[in-house]
């Protein structure tokens, strides 16, 4: 298959490896729901874990570059950038909306993404002119970002870090609300990116995102046919990655809504 090289299988790969313990917590999990305390501790060893499995794992596919995480300051020009429980609230109360997030940067561009969610045994995998797809058992599905045209059908996912910026992100919801009537937050950027580049959103918008939690799902938007661009740049003519890592703030969208939703935030 021309779309999935060798290098992207390899990643692939490991990080199914590497998640696999993540499947077997979270199937623990719902026995440990009368000790706060309990499970406080259960999923920090999980992300642990899973932190520790994927460095592991990636580094030997590219033993040249280091390995980030969102603890991490990204320096350099070619990384992989991981978030290991892309969701981890969502994670920690049973919720199977959480993903672990695999990118590869080199000289500052995304060459592969990798967005899986265990739970539902979801892979999504890109590589920088290939196209984006979902794993299937036979066939793997090509991914198409939606068509929807009109703001007032279409379906916004966002999510909400209120430790850090409360106000800002309930001006966002209320902006989207206001011309969308449609939003829903997740809990999960990763995800939302996924699910977009699959047609189940029509945008997503968020405020304070790591690198590593958004970078693979940006290429597999790109490669799906979207558009990303950084809340409040100022020519939506051209896509600014550099003001998207920067800020953090995201805008991705179908083609068709991409000045509609921009719009809404001048």
């Amino acid at each position: 298959m021309p779309y999935i090289s060798p290098l992207l299988t390899n990643i692939v790969e490991a990080t199914k490896k590497s998640a696999s313990s993540l499947d077997r917590d979270f199937a623990e999990l719902e026995q440990l729901q009368n000790s706060v305390k309990s499970i406080k501790t259960f999923v920090m060893n999980s992300y642990t874990r899973l932190e520790q499995n994927l460095k592991v794992e990636l580094s030997k596919i590219r033993p040249d570059i280091p390995v980030f995480t969102p603890s991490d300051k990204i320096v350099g020009k070619s990384y992989f950038a991981v978030s290991p429980i892309e969701g981890l609230i969502n994670f920690a109360h049973g919720n199977a909306d959480f993903a672990v997030s695999v990118a590869l940067v080199e000289n500052e561009q995304i060459l592969c993404g990798v967005v899986y969610n265990p739970a539902r045994d979801e892979m999504f995998f890109a590589s920088l002119g290939k196209g984006a797809f979902k794993e299937g058992y036979r066939n793997h599905e090509r991914l198409r970002v939606s068509s929807v045209k009109e703001l007032e059908t279409a379906l916004v996912s966002s999510t909400a870090n209120f430790g850090k910026n409360m106000t800002d992100a309930q001006k966002l919801h209320a902006s989207v609300l206001k011309k969308t009537g449609n939003l829903r937050i997740s809990g999960s950027v990763a995800l939302d990116l996924a699910y977009l580049s699959g047609g189940k959103f029509d945008a997503s918008v968020s405020l304070a995102n790591h690198p590593c939690s958004i970078l693979a799902g940006i290429l597999l938007i790109k490669e799906a046919g979207g558009s990303i661009r950084a809340m409040g740049q100022k020519d939506i003519r051209v896509e600014d990655l550099a003001e998207v890592l920067n800020s953090g703030n995201l805008i991705a969208t179908n083609f068709n809504l991409n000045q509609k939703i921009f719009e809404i935030f001048k």
